[in-house]
C-alpha cells in the first residue's frame, strides 16, 4: 500500500453515533461492527471504489462549520451511517433509522 493512500482510521466518539450504535437489535449492531472492522483494513482509494459501502456525498444537508462535505455510508444491510473525513479519519455521526433519513428527507 502507498504512503499516498493511508488506511482509514475510524474515529467512533461522537455521542450520537454511539447511542445509535449500541441501541441497534444485536444482529444489526452485529453486522455494523463487521462493517467497521472491514473499514479499518481498506485504504480511502478502496472506501470510494466499495461497492458495499456506497459512499455518498450528501449535498440534502447542510454541513457545519469547518467540514467540507458529509457522507453517507452503509453500515449494515438496511442502515446508513454519516461521516466525514479529516485527513486518514473517517468520523463517524450519526446511524440513520432508516435509509431516507440519512439525506435529510421526511
Amino acid at each position: 500500500m502507498a504512503a499516498s493512500d493511508p488506511l482509514v482510521r475510524l474515529d467512533l466518539n461522537n455521542p450520537v453515533f454511539q447511542e445509535t450504535l449500541f441501541s441497534l437489535q444485536k444482529a444489526e449492531r452485529h453486522a455494523a461492527i463487521d462493517t467497521l472492522k472491514k473499514i479499518r483494513q481498506l485504504s480511502w482509494a478502496q472506501v470510494y471504489r466499495d461497492q458495499g459501502l456506497k459512499w455518498e456525498k450528501i449535498t440534502s444537508i447542510k454541513t457545519p462549520p469547518g467540514i467540507d462535505a458529509i457522507y453517507s455510508l452503509r453500515i449494515t444491510q438496511s442502515r446508513r451511517c454519516t461521516a466525514w473525513r479529516e485527513g486518514d479519519f473517517m468520523r463517524l455521526l450519526t446511524v440513520a433509522p432508516d435509509h431516507d433519513s440519512t439525506y435529510g428527507k421526511k
